[in-house]
């Protein structure tokens, strides 16, 4: 059997081949590495922009750059959405203040 394999058949296979990969990694990360994993992915989403920005800069209208557009509207309310995430998420790791109020009882009692 001689021959080339069809291109749809290999975008297929890595789809697939990314969709097994991509399950397995996010099921098994731990808590402690979720929000450094969130920064990543923010990042990555900040260069999928840059690269819709270029798909929706052509001087012609067509489909590419349709889609180029809504790409970066949508990767740009993803990576908007990651960073106010990641904040909450690093918020609830700062040490928190004891309130006036508390202090000012204790000293009392």
């Amino acid at each position: 059997m001689t021959g080339t394999v069809d291109p749809t058949v290999i975008n297929l296979v890595v789809f697939v081949l990314a969709v097994f990969v991509g399950y397995h990694v996010i099921w098994n990360v731990t808590p402690a590495l979720h929000t450094p994993l969130m920064s990543v992915t923010n990042a990555i989403s900040s260069v999928i922009i840059v690269g819709a920005i270029l798909a929706a800069g052509p001087s012609e209208v067509d489909f590419g750059s349709i889609v180029g557009a809504v790409a970066v509207g949508l990767a740009a309310v993803n990576v908007f959405g990651g960073f106010l995430v990641t904040q909450r998420m690093l918020g609830m790791f700062k040490k928190k203040t004891p309130r006036v109020e508390n202090a000012a009882e204790k000293e009392k009692a």
